[in-house]
């Protein structure tokens, strides 16, 4: 069962999404969801994986933005993830398609399905 409405939609209006001031670095999702921060990081990587405005910049006063992932985005992600643990030819298919990095892959590809 999808946590988000309609997952790879926006759950509320996009008006109201856009003062939603819960934003969480890749790094705390990654430990709240006990996913490898690696691999959270490459599926962000390129925001048209997923729904716009669920990946965010957040600017700390450091010259590089951390990226982060709005309370939408952490539904979207985990709806993602365990919707490509079906099986192991899914998770395999999945790492292809939103992974680039071999070493990446190679931590996470045989971590048992959830």
């Amino acid at each position: 069962m999808s946590c988000c409405p309609g997952t790879g939609r926006p759950s509320r209006p996009f008006a109201q999404r856009q003062h939603d001031g819960n934003r969480h670095p890749c790094h705390h999702v990654a430990k709240m969801l006990g996913e490898d921060q690696d691999l959270l990081e490459a599926i962000v990587y390129n925001d048209d994986n997923m729904t716009y405005g669920n990946i965010v910049s957040v600017y700390t006063g450091t010259d590089e933005p951390i990226t982060a992932l709005t309370d939408d985005g952490i539904c979207e992600i985990k709806d993602m993830l365990a919707g490509a643990r079906r099986s192991t030819k899914d998770w395999h298919d999945f790492l292809r398609d939103f992974v680039a990095d071999p070493d990446v892959i190679a931590r996470v590809k045989d971590q048992p399905l959830r």
